[in-house]
């Protein structure tokens, strides 16, 4: 799932981004205020790891006119602020989660999982559709209750469609939630991991809406 880290301080950004793609995260990051709300405009995220004392524009501010927008992302607030008062006004001001440097990668990284399940309406621990099971921190997919090999780039599109599944996704909406700014894309790209989907699970997991998308059905059997 792609996300995005607000961070200023350049070793501690390079540690996030560096740590979170080695959880199966795809990532931007910017390193202040007003690149940051450029970033959530222009792209779908899954999340945004919000640091608060930032450049040009306070992560608070930033926080505030997302929220005032109607942008639902799910934020995490990574910040030194440590206070109760620091908290609460996070957390009023729009936060989901709150979480206090010095911190554990394990940790974020599982609290991100959380974040995105709950936001796609899906608070178990484990995704399942009809007989398709992934776990997300696993990193792991049974259908029919075998397992099954994927790669990276093709467990990520799997969950994409499995936290949207019922709903019709443009190539777009699933470029822009595989790739981070700079990666190159190949202009086949999703037919190519659609197609190894298919040919691993089953023809039919993924329908093709000619013109208009794909869709994962809720009901697979």
């Amino acid at each position: 799932m792609r996300v995005l880290v607000v961070e200023d301080d350049p070793l501690l950004g390079d540690g996030i981004e560096a740590g979170l793609r080695q959880q199966g995260f795809t990532v931007d990051w910017v390193r202040d205020g007003v690149a940051a709300g450029h970033a959530i405009e222009a792209e779908p995220y899954a999340a945004v790891v919000l640091d608060l004392g930032l450049p040009r524009r306070s992560g608070l501010e930033v926080l505030k006119q997302l929220r005032l927008a109607k942008n639902p992302v799910p934020v995490l607030i990574l910040t030194a602020r440590d206070t109760v008062e620091d908290r609460i006004t996070g957390l009023d001001a729009g936060a989901d989660d709150y979480l206090v440097k010095p911190f554990d990668l394990g940790e974020l990284s599982a609290r991100l999982r959380a974040l995105i399940r709950r936001a796609g309406g899906s608070p178990a621990a484990v995704l399942s559709v009809g007989v398709l099971s992934l776990d997300p921190a696993g990193r792991t997919v049974t259908f029919r209750a075998e397992p099954k090999q994927l790669s990276a780039r093709e467990f990520d599109l799997l969950q994409v469609f499995m936290l949207n599944a019922g709903r019709v996704l443009t190539r777009d909406q699933l470029v822009s939630s595989l790739y981070a700014w700079g990666e190159e894309i190949e202009s086949n790209a999703i037919d190519v991991h659609l197609h190894h989907l298919r040919r691993k699970l089953a023809p039919e997991i993924v329908q093709t809406l000619r013109g208009v998308g794909y869709i994962l059905p809720k009901d697979i059997q």
